[in-house]
């Protein structure tokens, strides 16, 4: 008897002990290392790209044909300094980059201060030799651009173009331009700078010369003129031009065609002839996915643009002179991330789309020729592979890689024999928990009024037989949670929380509701919604009863988290549902969206201001403190450039006035986007304590 407890005392033991190491933290689910500013030289296998590991962010590269990667930088502080702008200079000897600011968010070149020093940092240019050697600041400004002969880089400061040669010399203005200046590049040769100057109620492409003391402006209007790019010759420029003033004040509450046009311009002459018009519908308006209108000038004298007039975001060509315009990537499904090959005769894309079902929730790589032919998957299967970058060598391109349990990390792809070469798995940590984690199935429900919605179901196996449960809900709201690792950092670090609260034995959905991208224009663009009604809070509570009804899930023990807009539809649910939406966390959401439309200086206004104003009342969180029964935590960084700060601070008064309770974790100096890793790990820490405590009591 005495040896059978024995027995059963050491296997409940292991059985504690296997449990223990079968679990993971917070600290290990947050320590993924994420890339970005993925980018090829113009000659020669040569790639680069931006790791953010733990908060220390620098840059590597890879050299083909190994494509072994090295770090040719050295910062070894979590100052919450990003990279951006990463480029190599066209000879391929030197990297240039951006360290500092925020440019997930307005005001990018604000510098960021997440380590309070009494100094601020500095938004600065840097270079590296693409061999390794010594890291120096080039020049204090943002946007670099570096001329064709490897000599110069043009960059912005203070809204006018400077410039500063790489090797020495001190940075100088280049010129004077009322307004503020941004989109330069050079001309092939870089005998000129093409730039954008917004001058409020317009805006103009502008040519600057070393040659010419006057500055050249391309068919001046008044209209607003965007996103030029030269032909491959130097001769000409493309643009779209959109509508200047503020117009009519037409009523608020309804939809509207935003109209735009392609012009081609004449640089020697300053002329412009308008080649294309954007058909006069709703899905023929100004695109707003990755890219916008992803304006390219390609071969053949080709003109390619994005248009999502057939009601996905799809790549159309032209010819730059006269003839219709011709679709390029027909089908159900979207295009964004899109790269002109160096030869300029085909285009490579991240789309959602492949042989699985579940590919509408996935990216993979495609391609298709600027003159026509049937669109080509490069990489298929369960994966995430996204923002490709075509190499020198045409047959091999690079792009960020993922699975449903391994962050992103840098691969490349031959266009021909599809083999993939997966980089840098070594700098996954060692700690990180990946076989662990679970993979989270595709879900559809439906709304009340009809949308089909889809989510991510993440569920570790086992467990109690009544279940806690958590619904997510993403920001943007241009955004798209994918059946795996997210090509963006904010969203790879909330799958991360996502595999946690599993980990911990929630159910989470993950809903991707209406206004969210993936889905076609009639679920990125439906009418009601935001300040006109707010009815994409009707997905949020469709999923919460699609939770509800699992025989797994406890209906009495259901929360729900979400960051940016999706803190605005988390106040939703927890001021509208508390019956259903137990608890949540609210992280810097919007909670008052009539102060959006304020009121005309002059006697004219729309004829349903009054009404507009109302609806966006009702559309807010605050209208709703007197059903709003559930626990909450406010989370919110005093230097959010995407979400004002206010937002958070002006509803917990109102809760202090109202003496209702509630928890809030503020981040003093932090962006919206925790530049500081140690103040991400917080966050999350806060966001699965918090739920766990009212969700799975002791």
């Amino acid at each position: 008897m005495m040896k059978k407890l024995i027995l059963v005392f050491f296997s409940y033991i292991f059985l504690l002990t296997e449990l223990a190491a079968q679990s993971f933290s917070v600290e290990q689910i947050s320590s993924f290392s994420f890339p970005s500013e993925l980018t090829a030289s113009a000659s020669g296998n040569k790639i680069a790209w931006a790791m953010n590991e733990k908060g220390l962010r620098n840059v590597y590269v890879a050299e083909g044909p190994e494509f072994s990667p090295r770090k040719i930088t050295a910062f070894i502080e979590d100052d919450g300094q990003e990279i951006s702008g990463l480029q190599f200079s066209p000879d391929g000897n030197w990297l240039i980059f951006v360290r500092g600011g925020d440019h997930g968010g307005g005001n990018a070149n604000v510098p960021v201060n997440v380590t309070h020093a009494t100094v601020m940092p500095k938004v600065e240019i840097w270079k590296v030799p693409f061999a390794g050697g010594q890291t120096e600041v080039v020049a204090e400004g943002d946007e670099p651009m570096v001329s064709p002969d490897s000599k110069t880089v043009a960059f912005l400061k203070n809204g006018q173009v400077w410039s500063v040669s790489i090797s020495k010399g001190e940075p100088k203005q280049l010129f004077q331009a009322k307004g503020n200046v941004h989109s330069h590049s050079w001309s092939p040769d870089g005998s000129q700078l093409l730039f954008v100057v917004n001058r409020g109620t317009h805006a103009l492409i502008g040519v600057f010369s070393n040659e010419n003391p006057v500055l050249q402006w391309l068919a001046p209007s008044f209209s607003r003129d965007l996103s030029p790019k030269w032909s491959r010759d130097g001769s000409q420029v493309v643009f779209v031009r959109t509508p200047g003033g503020s117009g009519a004040a037409l009523p608020l509450l309804e939809q509207r065609h935003q109209p735009w046009e392609i012009w081609v311009a004449t640089v020697e002459s300053g002329s412009a002839v308008k080649r294309w018009k954007a058909p006069e519908t709703l899905r023929g308006s100004v695109p707003s996915t990755n890219g916008g209108f992803n304006l390219h000038w390609a071969a053949d004298n080709k003109i390619v643009y994005l248009s999502y007039e057939d009601g996905w975001p799809h790549l159309y060509a032209m010819d730059a002179n006269a003839g219709p315009s011709s679709l390029l990537t027909p089908g159900e499904y979207m295009v964004e991330h899109i790269k002109l090959a160096k030869d300029g005769k085909s285009l490579v894309f991240s789309a959602n789309t492949g042989n699985l079902p579940e590919d509408i929730d996935r990216r993979h790589i495609g391609r298709v020729s600027i003159n026509g032919g049937k669109m080509e998957l490069l990489t298929e299967g369960e994966g995430i592979e996204a923002i490709p970058v075509p190499l020198a060598d045409e047959k091999q391109i690079a792009f960020f890689s993922a699975t449903a349990k391994r962050s992103l990390l840098p691969a490349l792809v031959h266009s021909e024999t599809k083999e993939i070469k997966l980089l840098a798995e070594n700098l996954i940590p060692n700690d990180f928990p990946q076989d662990r984690l679970v993979v989270p199935k595709q879900v559809k429900f439906q709304s009340p009024d009809g949308f089909t919605v889809y989510g991510q179901l993440f569920e570790k196996e086992g467990g109690p037989v009544k279940k806690p449960a958590v619904v997510f809900v993403h920001g943007g709201p241009q955004r798209q949670m994918l059946l795996g690792w997210s090509y963006m950092d904010y969203y790879s670090n909330t799958y991360a929380v996502n595999q946690q609260l599993a980990e911990m034995g929630f159910v989470v959905l993950s809903v991707n509701f209406r206004l969210g991208i993936g889905y076609g224009y009639e679920f990125h663009k439906p009418a009601r919604t935001w300040t006109q009604g707010g009815e994409e809070y009707l997905d949020v509570k469709a999923a919460g009863e699609y939770l509800a009804k699992l025989t797994q899930v406890d209906a009495q023990r259901i929360g729900v988290y979400g960051g940016s807009y999706g803190g605005y539809l988390t106040a939703m649910a927890l001021g509208k549902d508390s019956d259903l939406f137990k608890v949540g966390v609210d992280i810097h959401g919007v909670h008052d969206l009539s102060g959006r439309l304020e009121m005309p200086d002059g006697y004219e206004k729309a004829p349903d201001f009054d009404q507009a104003v109302k609806t966006a009342w009702l559309s807010s969180p605050m209208a709703y403190l007197d059903t709003w029964k559930s626990p909450v935590l406010f989370i919110h960084s005093d230097d959010d450039r995407n979400v004002n700060f206010s937002q958070t601070t002006d509803l917990v008064r109102r809760f202090e006035e109202r003496k209702m309770p509630f928890e809030s974790l503020m981040i003093p100096g932090d962006t919206h986007h925790w530049m500081k890793y140690a103040n991400m790990v917080k966050v999350n820490k806060a966001t699965v304590e918090f739920l766990k405590k009212h969700l799975m009591p002791e």
